[in-house]
């Protein structure tokens, strides 16, 4: 049986499932299945059989990390309210950590996240070298700024003209396999009481469904 200290990360924003499972910094078990649809039907018992693996149960857990995006919209809100769900029947916290977050985790900064967006667009934030300064926002761009600053992600570029001072050191990759990373800072965060609050999903655009143009029907007492 696993200590008191596990903490479950997990997340669905992009084309998989991913999992990890910590106690206290040790990795118990990880997993990712790739998977363009059924994320919903698959993250319980994908769950369900990590713990079961680690010879845990849910009633063991102390928190849960989930990631809450950028990414696909349906993806991110599957984790979200799993996260939300499983908080609230357990008893335990649940903390949002972000895709950049987790990607930056323990690289060397000044650093640049990179991740593939729809119509041709990147997922961009920025982290300072002095963790005394804000980081940057989260936002959509079409062309990366031609400053060399290094970067890390799957849509970091392969790499810069060997002439360029950062080539070396570019693209880094990232520390930490992705649901490993949430549950990392999610642990921390939970252990510092920084930013401990109901997880909710980071969306850049509004949702590609729009509702129905006729009036809805009339409903007779």
């Amino acid at each position: 049986m696993p200590d008191s200290d596990l903490t479950l990360g997990f997340d669905t924003s992009a084309a998989h499932c991913a999992a990890a499972l910590l106690s206290g910094d040790r990795v118990l078990a990880e997993t990712v299945e790739p998977m363009t649809k059924g994320q919903a039907e698959r993250l319980f018992p994908l769950l369900q059989d990590l713990l079961k693996g680690a010879d845990a149960d849910w009633k063991d857990l102390s928190r849960i990390g989930v990631g809450i995006g950028p990414g696909n919209f349906t993806g991110v809100r599957i984790s979200v309210a799993a996260a939300r769900g499983l908080a609230l029947s357990l008893g335990i916290p649940a903390i949002g950590v972000s895709g950049p977050d987790a990607m930056a985790l323990d690289l060397p900064r000044p650093l640049r996240v990179i991740i593939p967006a729809a119509r041709g667009e990147m997922i961009c934030q920025e982290f300072p070298a002095d963790p005394g300064q804000p980081e940057g926002q989260i936002r959509l761009i079409r062309e990366l700024p031609d400053d060399g600053l290094p970067s890390t992600g799957p849509g970091a570029p392969a790499g810069l003209a060997p002439a360029h001072p950062l080539a070396p050191a570019y693209p880094l990759a990232p520390v930490y396999p992705l649901a490993v990373a949430i549950a990392r800072i999610a642990r921390a965060r939970a252990l510092t009481g920084d930013a401990v609050t109901r997880p909710a999903p980071i969306y850049l655009r509004p949702a590609d469904a729009a509702p129905p143009r006729d009036p809805a029907p009339r409903i007779i007492p």
